[in-house]
């Protein structure tokens, strides 16, 4: 169980350092701004005085000097007329901007907040501010231009103050992040550290002298907009990055509301903050009593305040806040309920699932055998069910292509078996995969966009997920948004919205967009698992570390994002490392040489996606996402860049990343020290795997893919590539039996169609299903089964080994031994359980006739290749385990036997149709045809081959009868074009008859 501890109780761990983020480079004055100042005045003057002189002059009164006679609307419309109605509309465009600029000038020159909005102009005062902002860049209104000239022309709709938002007075998960202000410079203003500014307290105290003290109270949020020492800096010395200067000042000195400011994060409205002397603005009050505008009671606690600097600096170090239950200097992982409210009925609970990957350095007491991604994937539920997931539907995605491009001729029907650390790695795969866990987190979410957009309401902006030991879900948001939708609960705070176990399954599939794609598991923390949503991050995330730990969290977090189940589209861009896992989903992974690509092309995504939200009218990516468009648009890009990029990259990036989190665009950047301008939250990966955000006050178990582990999983998505090999998956089954007389087995089990079993006494008592569930898992795989993947198959909740151990020894016992004394059930040499060729299934013996009907003795003799194929299409009683109870046999998930049946039973069908054909027996062949099509409906060849053998027959009725069939069951799709060019072979009128049309 993974256990939270301070920096002194981690041993060998590194200790956290409370870093102060760099702020980005001050920017000097050159000859191009003062070019670009002189461009920006004269492009006012021309628009501001200019247009009004050249229509004035040019075109005079537009408008008719009278009222308008009926007459003159049945006028035809003249040169003139258009003139003047062009001019009229420029006239409004024209009083618009000016009314832009006069609201962006007085803005620059105040230096409070964000410029207002001028209703329905957006290009325009996009426009009218990067000019104002150019003009005033050389002069002196530009040191109170916020929030900072890095930040202009970045909103062009709405109230947009830079990024994601954040509430105050909210313990829990980010609470010290949920007072951040609008701007890049307040998300570096976040991470500050105490032991970082004892210089800059020494200067700041030195400057303020007792009668030139000055006080400021934090004002409420606007809006989205929220005060922050930063932009306080900002507005009244002149530079945001003297926020240090404030906190030393008021750090640990108790407020009003009888808390105290602990960290440069983290003020609250109605707080009162001294400031240096030279200080200046409207805002500030130098005394109380002198300032009317305040009320008796503030001015009362000003003067409360004010008695309580140097007297409480000395001990207030080592007292202990006074609200210590609502200390919002950690993150606090969710309060769990007792798992007694929980379980109610279903199958019987045994030790978590996440003991397993406890367990797995152990695994050398099962028989020698050790997995090769012990603690990367057993340990780590969502992302090995991505990749399982993944894998699965490229091996099916193989079969598909196989089948297509085989008509004519013979394919294969078996994917490679994996071998060595691959094998390992497809175990460690299906012993940590938690593919019910993935499916209920994907339904909840899209569950809570539903219900929200159902109430006419936004998404809230979250932050992280925990997904709790019990199974319940916290998110937590960047700000309390009321209370959540039925049946989602308030969890331990306003900022937590927490959904219990049971709620999420009663979920049902809706047709929404996935609201939170950028949630991505970093690691568990008190059994609950840390997804951290990195498209809603402020700015930057960083990561220190080695370089080798780095790229252990980079890999994990870039498969994750690639094949998790609750994303739709998405892109992630790798630099640095990652081109070898591309193929792990190349339709959403891509890869970029350098930093200098990547800036080329996030400038040009942020502007698309800036101007995107603007003409769309949509604040965020969020709010984007519960519209129509929700399908089309609004994909996350996350990127993750592995190497440390140099200074001047680090700061074009940091301004980029300013405005990300509305954006939908994430940064994870690897850094070697760990100071990275524009960091929002720092990260630090140590070498015995913790990960360590002390300002988050987070330390996790952290969710690693090593690089050979890394390898192993690229192996399985390599071999299983459909382009990797044009012959497509194996001709040869895995498992052939002998299909005469002399080898009659001696246990016989049928799983296509009902689940029976011959040859054994059905054994008792309870534990009955689960030896029939082994059986049917070990006879699927005939390579052989880990134990720990037997378990993880039959309890995906996990179980102890004593009761695993139990079930092999009686499902041995049950299987008995051949005539010689061997056990039916054995183990191999790496430590697989393995069945005896005794055993076997209709499976087996399908896949053998065949084979050797179609490579073996059928291929040189036409009666025998007839006989097999006919016995094969005997044995196909309707679909695989047709009568599993419900809720068991989870497993088949990961199989691709529900691709790989169908299209065996359809090649018999094909080889089958095609033997009576040779003779003319049409009807024969239909016959053959129709009974493949009760296990495989869908396949193209089959009614391919049906139209031919019906045209065969020489009825014309019964052919158009068919074609009319086929159209009716391809719906609004149409007909694939094979189709429709051989029925306009066959049939050439199908298209305009009404008897195939109807």
């Amino acid at each position: 169980m993974a256990r939270r501890t301070t920096s002194s109780s981690t041993g060998t761990s590194p200790s956290p350092r409370n870093r102060t983020p760099q702020p980005l480079p001050r920017r000097r004055r050159t000859f191009g701004d003062f070019v670009k100042a002189f461009g920006a005045f004269l492009a006012l003057l021309v628009l501001l005085v200019g247009v009004p002189g050249a229509l004035a002059v040019g075109v005079g009164w537009p408008l008719p000097h009278g009222a308008p006679r009926m007459d003159w609307l049945q006028r035809e419309i003249s040169v003139s007329t258009f003139v003047n109605a062009l001019t009229v509309i420029v006239w409004f465009a024209w009083a618009q901007f000016t009314a832009c600029v006069l609201v962006e000038v007085k803005a620059a020159l105040s230096g409070v907040g964000m410029p207002g909005r001028v209703p329905g102009a957006g290009p325009s005062q996009l426009l009218a501010r990067q000019l104002v902002a150019a003009l005033l860049l050389v002069g002196a209104a530009a040191a109170s231009f916020t929030p900072g000239l890095s930040q202009l022309g970045q909103s062009l709709e709405g109230n947009q103050h830079g990024s994601v938002a954040a509430a105050q007075q909210t313990p829990g998960l980010f609470a010290q992040q949920q007072e951040q202000a609008a701007s890049s410079a307040a998300a570096l203003a976040e991470q500050a550290a105490d032991a970082a500014d004892a210089a800059a307290h020494a200067d700041g105290a030195g400057a303020t002298e007792h009668g030139d003290t000055k006080y400021y109270r934090i004002q409420p949020p606007e809006g989205r907009h929220h005060d922050s020492l930063w932009e306080v800096a900002q507005r009244h010395l002149g530079d945001g990055r003297r926020y240090k200067e404030i906190y030393q000042l008021n750090k640990d000195r108790t407020q009003p509301d009888g808390s105290k400011l602990s960290e440069a994060s983290l003020i609250r409205p109605g707080w009162i903050l001294e400031m240096p002397g030279d200080a200046h603005g409207g805002e500030l009050v130098e005394m109380p009593d002198a300032a009317p505008e305040v009320s008796q009671q503030v001015q009362q606690q000003i003067h409360d305040y004010a008695k309580t600097g140097d007297q409480q600096r000395g001990g207030a170090a080592n007292r202990q806040n006074e609200q210590g239950d609502r200390d919002t200097a950690h993150i606090h992982v969710p309060r769990q309920r007792p798992a007694g409210e929980h379980e109610a009925g279903g199958r019987e609970r045994h030790e978590p699932a996440a003991a397993e990957a406890a367990q797995a350095s152990q695994g050398a007491e099962d028989g020698g055998f050790t997995f090769g991604l012990p603690e990367a994937l057993v340990g780590a539920p969502l992302l090995a069910a991505g990749l399982l997931g993944a894998l699965g539907r490229r091996r099916r995605q193989a079969l598909w292509q196989s089948a297509l491009g085989a008509v004519g001729g013979r394919r294969g029907m078996e994917p490679p078996v994996p071998t060595g650390s691959a094998a390992d790695a497809q175990d460690a795969l299906l012993v940590g995969a938690d593919p019910e866990g993935v499916r209920l987190l994907d339904l909840s979410l899209r569950g809570l966009a539903t219900a929200l957009a159902a109430e006419s309401r936004p998404l809230p902006t979250v932050y992280a997920a925990w997904l709790g030991g019990n199974g319940d879900l916290h998110l937590q948001l960047a700000q309390p948004a009321g209370k959540p939708p039925t049946p989602w609960q308030l969890g331990q705070d306003q900022t937590f919205w927490m959904l219990a176990r049971a709620d999420a399954e009663q979920y049902e599939e809706v047709d929404t967009a996935a609201p939170y794609p950028g949630l991505v598991s970093l690691g568990t923390m008190d059994d609950s698992r840390l997804l951290l949503n990195l498209e809603a991050v402020p700015g930057i995330v960083s990561l220190s570390g080695s370089a080798a730990d780095r790229a252990g969290v980079f890999a994990s977090v870039a498969a994750e994002l690639a094949t998790n189940g609750w994303s739709d589209r998405m892109t992630i861009t790798l630099v640095g490392f990652g081109e070898d896992l591309t193929p792990l989903a190349p339709n959403r992974l891509r890869h970029l040489d350098d930093v200098e690509a990547l800036v080329e092309t996030m400038e040009a995504e942020t502007r698309q996606r800036r101007g995107a939200l603007g003409a769309a009218g949509h604040d965020s990516v969020l709010t984007g996402r519960t519209g129509p468009a929700q399908h089309t648009r609004w994909a996350p890009h996350l990127v993750l860049l592995a190497t440390e990029p140099s200074a001047e990259d680090a700061v074009t990036l940091a301004e980029l990343a300013a405005d990300a989190g509305r954006l939908g665009i994430g940064y994870l950047v690897g850094t070697e020290g760990g100071d990275l301008p524009g960091a929002a939250w720092e990260m630090e990966i140590t070498g015995e795997g913790k990960l360590l955000a002390p300002l988050l006050g987070l330390e996790l178990d952290a969710q690693l893919l090593p690089v050979a582990q890394q390898r192993a999983v690229v192996e399985l998505f390599v071999e299983a590539d459909p382009e990797r090999d044009p012959d497509g998956p194996t001709t040869t089954p895995p498992f052939l039996v002998d299909i005469s007389e002399q080898g009659r087995p001696a246990v016989y089990a049928r799983l296509v169609g009902s689940y029976e079993i011959i040859g054994l006494e059905a054994p008792d008592g309870e534990r009955s299903p689960l030896l029939h569930e082994a059986l049917a898992l070990l006879l699927l795989h005939r390579e052989g089964v880990h134990p720990r993947v037997l378990s993880a198959a039959l309890w995906p909740r996990g179980v102890t080994e004593d009761v695993r151990d139990a079930l092999v020894e009686r499902l041995r016992g049950w299987l008995g031994a051949d005539p010689d004394g061997t056990p039916r059930l054995g183990t191999d040499e790496a430590g697989r359980l393995t069945l005896a060729k005794s055993v076997v299934s209709d499976l087996d013996v399908l896949r053998s006739l065949y084979h050797e009907a179609t490579q073996g003795k059928g291929a040189d003799s036409r009666v025998v290749r007839g006989r097999l194929l006919t016995d094969a299409l005997v044995l196909v009683r309707g679909p695989l385990l047709a009568d599993r109870p419900q809720g068991r046999y989870g497993w088949l998930t990961h199989e691709i036997i529900d691709a790989q049946l169908p299209l065996l039973v359809a090649d018999i069908g094909l080889a089958l149709s095609a033997f009576h054909l040779e003779k003319d027996r049409a009807e024969k062949a239909i016959e053959a045809l129709n009974a493949s099509m009760n296990s495989a409906p869908r396949d193209e060849r089959l009614w391919n081959e049906l139209l031919r053998a019906t045209h065969a027959t020489g009825d014309t009725d019964r052919l158009k009868r068919l074609a009319a069939d086929l159209v009716t069951r391809s719906g609004a799709r149409g007909l694939p074009p094979r189709t429709e060019a051989l029925l306009d072979e066959l049939l050439p009128a199908w298209r305009t008859d009404g008897a195939a049309v109807g």
